[in-house]
């Protein structure tokens, strides 16, 4: 059926069918619907206890950083790092990877494609309820929408964060070839991940000397920056040379695996042999 198109019309192809294939996973939706936004309501509860006691030693204000939880929990599928699909290190570890990579498809691009179709339809399926409910609660919980500019420069950012995370998810695929087994990769990039990208704790709130490290690594750019510019906490101004940073570190990772990827073509160690 793909005989004849070009690269484009092929990754093109299989970005619409995975897409519309976990647009159909509505009860998971459902059940990430539902933990979300008690996990969001749960942290906001707990920070303003702690915003009450003594507002003026937080790096960001309260309605900032409530724009920050609810924005995180309504995209949390976007930016995920644990979003791995087994079926690919299952066939990496197996072998039968070698069959998929005698088809006339760039098999990096294919993965790319798998995982930013996976994160849209899996985040697309649960942001709007956790949006429209969080942006009618009373005051000071409810969710503030920024003007125009400020959410255009947003969704450029989430569109680069949410490309930066699929390279992340990439590079650790190309890595299991070099390994027997992928878990202990896995456990170690999410355990790190997680705490480095702002998932656990937003990274304004770091120690001084830490936050500057983390606000020029790679994760920075996954939900970092497109988070703190829809909160206000990054104004549209300063907006500019952060944008720069996700392009420079995306380009950097997307690269980065593809050149792993083709030396892992020339030296595929499964498990076995």
């Amino acid at each position: 059926m793909l005989k004849g198109c070009t690269a484009y019309e092929k990754i093109s192809f299989f970005f619409k069918i995975r897409f519309i294939a976990n647009l159909q996973y509505r009860a998971a939706a459902l059940a990430g619907i539902s933990t979300q936004f008690a996990w969001g309501t749960l942290n906001i509860i707990l920070f303003k206890a702690f915003y009450e006691s003594s507002p003026e030693n937080f790096p960001m204000g309260f309605s900032a950083f409530v724009s920050y939880i609810w924005m995180q929990q309504a995209f949390l599928a976007f930016f995920a790092m644990w979003t791995f699909e087994s079926d690919i290190t299952d066939s990496i570890v197996s072998g039968s990877i070698a069959y998929q990579m005698s088809k006339p498809i760039n098999i990096y691009n294919l993965w790319f494609t798998r995982s930013v179709a996976l994160r849209l339809a899996r985040g697309l399926l649960r942001c709007f309820p956790i949006l429209i409910i969080a942006s009618i609660l009373p005051q000071p919980y409810r969710l503030i929408m920024p003007d125009p500019l400020t959410f255009f420069i947003f969704i450029t950012s989430m569109i680069l964060g949410l490309c930066t995370a699929a390279a992340f998810t990439c590079l650790i695929y190309v890595l299991c070839f070099f390994t027997v087994s992928p878990k202990g990769l896995q456990i170690v990039f999410l355990s790190a991940s997680e705490m480095l990208m702002g998932q656990i704790i937003p990274i304004p709130f770091f120690p001084e000397t830490i936050k500057k490290i983390l606000e020029f690594s790679p994760f920075t750019g996954i939900q970092n920056i497109p988070l703190r510019i829809f909160s206000y906490d990054i104004l549209p101004a300063d907006a500019g040379k952060k944008i720069l940073l996700q392009v420079f570190w995306l380009l950097v990772l997307f690269l980065s695996g593809k050149l792993i990827a083709k030396a892992a073509e020339k030296k595929l160690i499964v498990q076995g042999g």
